[in-house]
């Protein structure tokens, strides 16, 4: 008879196998050379489909993990640290802050990804910044509560500046990329994308699991977490922060993609239990798992490809519905 700690060990390795088998069956799926999965045999002599799967699968797939990874581990931290379970990055203004600065990179530089890039990952950091800032200032309701009023009224202004720059974009080139953007995708991924992308989140994703047992000091009251040893005001920065910064990162790289960061956070502790030390990783992976799988369907179901925010958005609130909906569903901090 297995322990309790024995099974959460299996059940941790069969999903991280299991995201290496999707990892790899997603490198064979696709329409080219025939729809379906591409047989080892045909990849063997077939220089052509050698030459997709290294130079647009691969990079692709290696994307829809980072973008997994980073907006589940977010979406757990922001959660957990805020105590409230319906925060996720577009909450704190992030994701709109993001949204705004890559619409003004593509008006100001017709696509170049390092002004998209930049400004969508400053636009992000801003959107928090400004979410922090105006909660200081409000007078309603505690801490936790005033930063995400605040961040509901950034996340209006900065949507309501991108109304703007799309009224003011020429119709014929620069809004139809702005409006394809916003839907999210990984078509454009490479290896230059990768390379650029991999560092800080890497490092963000890195520190955010080396530090994964202290966010549980966030579900006790600031005394007891400074009883504990804990600087309660400066690690929830600190980790909010962190997060913010992979968060923006991705979405500089591959647009607005929704949901992730709400649903994954719910399915791991409905795993593992509250406990973010074994929920916070399991976060990661099925992060992973869920935008790859994602991604496969929407490069799979016409000769062109559904935008991958569109079908993360459908998946992801069916998913919710359906995991709401059950039993013993209630959150606790």
């Amino acid at each position: 008879m297995l322990s309790g700690e024995q099974r959460r060990i299996l059940r941790f390795i069969a999903l991280a196998f299991l995201l290496i088998i999707v990892f790899l069956l997603s490198l064979l799926w696709g329409r080219y050379p025939q729809p379906g999965l591409t047989s080892l045999n045909t990849l063997r002599v077939n220089a052509l489909a050698q030459a997709l799967v290294m130079k647009v699968r691969l990079p692709r797939a290696l994307m829809a993990i980072m973008l997994g990874a980073s907006l589940a581990s977010a979406g757990m931290v922001l959660q957990t640290v805020l105590g409230n379970p319906l925060v996720e990055p577009g909450l704190l203004g992030v994701s709109q802050g993001a949204a705004f600065g890559a619409a003004l990179g593509i008006l100001l530089s017709t696509g170049s990804y390092w002004h998209i890039s930049v400004l969508a990952s400053f636009f992000g950091l801003m959107g928090l910044m400004l979410s922090w800032l105006l909660a200081r200032k409000i007078r309603y309701g505690g801490s936790m509560l005033r930063l995400v009023l605040s961040g509901v009224m950034i996340s209006a202004l900065f949507s309501s500046g991108l109304g703007v720059l799309k009224y003011l974009a020429d119709p014929r080139s620069q809004l139809p990329e702005i409006t394809f953007w916003l839907m999210g995708g990984l078509s454009g991924s490479n290896w230059i994308l990768v390379i650029r992308t991999l560092p800080p989140v890497a490092l963000t994703l890195l520190i955010i699991l080396l530090v994964r047992w202290r966010v549980n000091l966030f579900s006790l009251d600031d005394r007891s977490a400074f009883a504990l040893g804990s600087s309660p005001n400066r690690e929830r920065i600190t980790l909010i922060v962190f997060s913010v910064i992979s968060v923006a990162t991705v979405t500089a790289a591959a647009g607005v993609i929704s949901w992730v960061g709400l649903l994954i956070p719910h399915v791991a502790r409905k795993i593992e239990g509250a406990d973010t030390s074994r929920s916070l990783p399991l976060s990661m992976i099925l992060g992973a798992i869920f935008v790859l799988l994602c991604d496969d369907v929407a490069r799979y179901l016409r000769g062109g490809e559904l935008p991958l925010g569109l079908l993360t958005a459908f998946c992801g609130a069916l998913m919710f519905a359906i995991l709401m909906s059950r039993r013993g569903n209630t959150y606790s901090r």
